[in-house]
């Protein structure tokens, strides 16, 4: 064997890497939506995550991205610990998949038909279609698809250079020696475990030992260790993955550490109790990569078989672990680790983004009820939800950012625009509820009040600001479009309500009605409540323009009050009301 020899094996090794790492990347932006959708209907029925499980790594081709993916799903709040379990052990059985695609290196037939099945017969012909479907057409999900081909053809190509790089290695006695050490199985459970644990997959870790396999010289008893370690291997991502997150995510990843060591102990004591007694004559012939298929998927089973009834244990086991200290925790909901799946990384930020309109919401509520009975409890809740606001707006506002320079579909990207420009919105809300709390404090602390037209006119508006701060934040929070129909006219209405308060306010000043010092504060109001209703609109503006693919806020603004008979009819609804003419 040359060096040549080893630097193909290499370029093999890199061109099956880079090519799982491609298809997977296209299979999971593909799949996005789907998977939020599928994690919606998540029960704890320890089964159904099983089976969603092995759906999501049969798909995207890893137990570790589903794994990593599982922490962050837990680190968020989205999964719990209990669900998780099905979920891992599903994800377990599902990576076999790539074992039995990868065994088909092994075909060898002159019959047309088996020749087919062949990656060399048909990967050609995927990385063909795949390079048109990506090159020449502007569909995202054509897009996709191409990339998913060629991911697929990429990795079957590298299949097929490693083979060839390590047939040589037959004729080299070192190479012949150097497998002998591995018969014991301890010794080929660790290089199972490291060299997953160094390439990070356990798919590409199974697809070396199926090429090198070609050889002809790894027995089934020296393969069959070496497999039992590479789902040890597989555990590594998941526990680097955990670092920094909360108490759950880290026993989600002990869990699927767990149940791989524990079915692994059991499995290689079982197995080498039984060879010692019984003669298998197969298990000293030459491994193929269809054996090894069979061997990795047969493992899998078994450990599930032996643990699944016992998943409860997993848990009691990591939460011995991690164990709890007694202490709060709060549980960080905007998870990084999502990133991997953007579509469900967007749905989190947008549950934390509703989450930060109902606190602006309650600070506008609270603020308004301070002008007709001041409450010191009212102030402090106002300026800690204000506080709580600012904090919501900088952490979203940084992993939104982070989020974008991930590959998104046109749809999350048109969410992801959105909801930055509300995080903006909404913390001017509560900045508005801050002020208009001021407001209320001088009014206390200097005993002043407002004539009796002035208070029936303040009254007026309070209960249509509240009302505008109530439908666009369930437009956005429900998504509801007609909800978010109603808030540009009952913005025009605020509108005429505060030039009509601020002539009134000057005639007022005119007879002597009311004080400089009292129009000061008068004004203040009546402007925070209208600015208000400004970001209203800006809200509701952003979930229309979204729901309709779009996002183009000055061109809605222009266009919403044009010739349009809806609006002219809330606004004469909401101008009746309020008492506008």
């Amino acid at each position: 064997m040359t060096f040549m020899n080893v630097f193909t094996l290499f370029g093999g090794l890199a061109f099956f890497l880079y090519g799982m790492n491609a298809m997977g990347d296209a299979l999971e932006k593909s799949a996005g939506n789907q998977l939020k959708s599928i994690l919606g209907k998540l029960t704890s029925n320890k089964f159904k995550g099983f089976l969603l499980g092995l759906a999501v790594t049969a798909v995207i081709q890893s137990s570790s991205a589903t794994t990593v993916m599982v922490v962050g799903f837990v680190n968020s709040g989205i999964m719990q610990l209990t669900q998780a379990v099905g979920v891992i052990m599903g994800a377990n059985l599902g990576t076999s998949v790539t074992s039995w695609i990868l065994s088909l290196t092994g075909i060898e037939s002159d019959n047309f038909w088996v020749s087919l099945f062949k990656p060399a017969t048909f990967t050609p012909v995927l990385a063909f279609i795949g390079i048109i479907l990506y090159m020449f057409t502007k569909r995202a999900k054509n897009k996709d698809i191409g990339q998913i081909f060629l991911g697929f053809a990429i990795l079957m190509f590298g299949m097929e250079v490693m083979s060839d790089a390590v047939k040589p290695l037959t004729e080299l006695e070192g190479f012949k020696n150097a497998l002998l050490l591995f018969s014991n199985p301890v010794l080929g459970m660790l290089m199972g475990t490291v060299v997953t644990a160094v390439i990070q997959s356990s798919s590409a870790s199974v697809g070396i030992l199926q090429a090198l396999t070609l050889t002809g010289s790894i027995s089934y008893m020296t393969s069959i260790p070496i497999i039992m370690g590479q789902n040890i291997g597989t555990c590594v991502s998941a526990i680097i993955s955990c670092a920094g997150a909360n108490k759950n995510a880290k026993r989600a990843a002990f869990i699927h550490l767990y149940f791989n060591v524990i079915a692994t102990a059991i499995l290689l004591v079982g197995f080498y109790a039984v060879t010692s007694f019984v003669d298998i004559p197969i298990l000293n012939e030459a491994a193929n990569p269809f054996g090894i298929a069979v061997a990795h998927t047969g493992f899998k089973i078994v450990a599930l078989l032996i643990l699944f009834p016992a998943s409860n244990l997993l848990v009691k086991l990591a939460n011995l672990t991690v164990k709890d200290k007694g202490d709060e925790e709060k549980t960080n909901l905007l998870d990084e680790r999502l990133f991997s799946t953007p579509a469900v990384a967007i749905a989190q930020s947008r549950n934390v983004t509703a989450a930060m309109a109902q606190i602006s919401r309650s600070a506008v509520d609270d603020a308004v009820k301070a002008l007709s009975s001041y409450d010191e409890k009212l102030s402090e809740r106002v300026r800690k939800s204000e506080k709580k606001v600012d904090k919501y707006e900088d952490t979203l506002g940084e992993y939104l950012v982070k989020l974008s320079t991930h590959s998104l579909t046109d749809t999350d990207s048109r969410e992801l625009s959105m909801q930055l420009h509300l995080i903006g919105d909404f913390e001017r809300i509560s900045d508005h509820a801050l002020n208009i709390i001021e407001s209320a404090e001088e009014l206390k602390d200097k005993k002043m009040s407002f004539s009796g037209p002035a208070k029936k006119e303040l009254d007026n508006i309070v209960k249509a600001t509240s009302e505008i701060v109530m439908l666009a934040t369930s437009a956005f929070v429900e998504n509801n479009l007609e909800k978010a129909a109603l808030v540009e006219p009952l913005e025009q209405v605020i509108d005429e309500l505060k030039k009509k308060m601020k002539n009134g306010h000057i005639e007022r000043l005119r007879r002597n009605e009311c004080t400089i010092e009292q129009g000061f504060v008068f004004n203040d109001l009546v402007t925070n409540l209208e600015r208000v209703s400004d970001h209203c609109s800006n809200i509701a503006g952003c979930v229309i323009e979204t729901a309709n693919d779009r996002f183009d806020m000055h061109k809605y603004l222009r266009n919403v009050k044009k010739d349009n008979e809806e609006f002219n009819r809330n606004y004469a609804m909401f101008a009746q009301k309020y008492s506008v003419g």
